[in-house]
């Protein structure tokens, strides 16, 4: 496996295998890798020749309050996790050659971007976009994989690559769980274990809201109502936000007659949590 740490020896490994033919797979993380990112490189070692990942905590996708100093990091244990899934070559680039002095250009998707955890974390989505872009760039992949836990920046990235008429195809996977429910994330390890029982809550509350849909419920009042009620009833101080959206444009929908997206965060001890369910709803008939 190799590493690369500046963008032109990156951009010779990726240029040279597209002369030979071979298709670019490509997963961008910010390390601290768990089972939820090989998912996604193993799925990528199935569509294309070359497997590459890049590590990189984005500064400017973090708020000035938020866990950038904190943000797990292991690079040594990354690195050998790339390499058991076969892994051909990780980028590991620095702050200055992703933003180096003077950068001024950033990227916006402002309708997609504003809701969900956009408004509670303003210009988290931009940082998004712009690193992402900026490694697209870079590796020149064929195809990149990101997961659909964080369904919000899966439709930032969806929409930024249409709207660029960007050559990559994007690839949601899904959702990769503990054996308690619990949706893995990075942040996962900041929770004691009190905490770590609390935030069950978010899939259990996801559980309960499928059971309400599949039993014809169709009020996200009435739904939402008793995902709140599951979620507090752990002790959990804070709900960012629970709420019903339509998948494609991410705005509040008032009752379930399509498909729907359940979209949850709340705040465990020193981690903000997500979660989602995206339910498929066949259109029902009228009488």
């Amino acid at each position: 496996m190799k590493t690369f740490d500046t963008i032109d020896r990156m951009r010779s490994f990726s240029r040279t295998a597209r002369r030979e033919g071979k298709r670019i797979a490509f997963v961008p993380t910010m390390g601290a890798l768990h089972e939820g990112h090989l998912s996604l490189m193993r799925e990528g070692k199935r569509h294309a020749d070359y497997l590459v990942v890049s590590i990189y905590v984005n500064p400017t996708q973090f708020g000035p309050n938020e866990d950038l100093a904190a943000y797990p990091r292991n690079l040594a244990g990354d690195l050998d996790q790339v390499r058991s899934v076969g892994g051909d070559a990780v980028f590991l680039p620095t702050d200055a050659i992703m933003y180096p002095e003077g950068a001024q250009t950033r990227i916006d998707v402002p309708d997609i971007a504003r809701h969900l955890c956009g408004a509670s974390r303003p210009g988290h989505f931009s940082g998004v976009a712009t690193v992402v872009a900026k490694l697209f760039h870079i590796v020149e992949p064929d195809i990149a994989l990101f997961g659909e836990k964080d369904f919000q920046q899966l439709a930032v990235i969806r929409r930024m690559v249409q709207d660029l008429g960007l050559p990559v195809e994007i690839v949601g996977c899904p959702i990769v769980r503990e054996a308690d429910g619990l949706a893995m994330s990075s942040r996962n390890r900041y929770l004691s274990p009190q905490e770590r029982t609390a935030a069950t809550s978010l899939s259990r509350a996801l559980d309960r809201a499928g059971e309400m849909i599949g039993a014809g419920e169709t009020s996200a009042k009435r739904i939402l109502g008793e995902v709140r009620e599951i979620i507090e009833a752990t002790g959990i101080p804070r709900i960012d936000y629970a709420t019903l959206v339509d998948p494609e444009t991410l705005e509040e929908i008032p009752t379930v007659q399509k498909d729907a997206l359940l979209a949850l965060a709340a705040f465990v001890g020193p981690a903000r949590l997500i979660d989602n369910r995206l339910f498929d709803i066949a259109p029902r008939a009228r009488i």
